[in-house]
Parts: C-alpha cells; sequence; structure tokens
C-alpha cells in the first residue's frame, strides 16, 4: 500500500489549496478514505473521510462548509479543495486509508496559512 500526498505549501489567510493523495497497491474501489491533519505541537485531527461506492464525504465541523472532499476512482486518487483558509488550518495533513482507524497512511504533506 502507497499513499502519496501533494498540493501543500503556503498560503495566506482566505486562500484556497487542493491536496491530492494518489494511492497504488490495492484495489482502491473497495475502501474508505481520509484525511487527518496535525497542527504544531498538538494531537492528530479528523478532517474528513469519503466512502466507497456512491462516495459521500463528512466533514469535521471545523472544516465544515470550507473544506470539499472528493475522489477519482480512475486515477486511485482522492483530494482535499480547502477554501477560505485560517490560520489555524496550518498543520500536516495525512491521506490515509480507511475510516476511524485507519490502517495506512501516507507521509504528509505541509500546509501553512500565513501572512
Amino acid at each position: 500500500v502507497q499513499l502519496v500526498e501533494s498540493g501543500g505549501g503556503l498560503v495566506q489567510p482566505g486562500g484556497s489549496l487542493r491536496l491530492s493523495c494518489a494511492s497504488s497497491g490495492f484495489t482502491f474501489d473497495d475502501y474508505h478514505m481520509s484525511w487527518v491533519r496535525q497542527a504544531p505541537g498538538k494531537g492528530l485531527e479528523w478532517v474528513s473521510s469519503i466512502y466507497s461506492g456512491v462516495g459521500n464525504a463528512i466533514y469535521g465541523d471545523s472544516v465544515k462548509g470550507r473544506f470539499t472532499m472528493s475522489r477519482d476512482n480512475a486515477k486511485k486518487t482522492v483530494y482535499l479543495q480547502m477554501n477560505s483558509l485560517k490560520p489555524q488550518d496550518t498543520a500536516v495533513y495525512y491521506c490515509a486509508r480507511g475510516v476511524g482507524a485507519p490502517d495506512s497512511w501516507g507521509q504528509g504533506t505541509q500546509v501553512t496559512v500565513s501572512s
């Protein structure tokens, strides 16, 4: 199993970023996927999950209405569109396989929201 995140960077408050997570080594269509983040000096925070099949997504309260998670099964990739970014969104963002207790994780991509 391999999960590779990309798309992080430095953005000003109010800006947008789109993260990608390319997967390989498993049957992507069969798995729910998640984004989890870790801010400096803090624990892991669940951000969003998307289910296999229909592909509906759910969100944590801190990002609801600002972030959108999607998946492209043909490309075996999940995305996280992040709008109206705030300084408190600064974190390392991880892609993970599964929901609740993911069993595989990517290496993470840094998102920094600062003016």
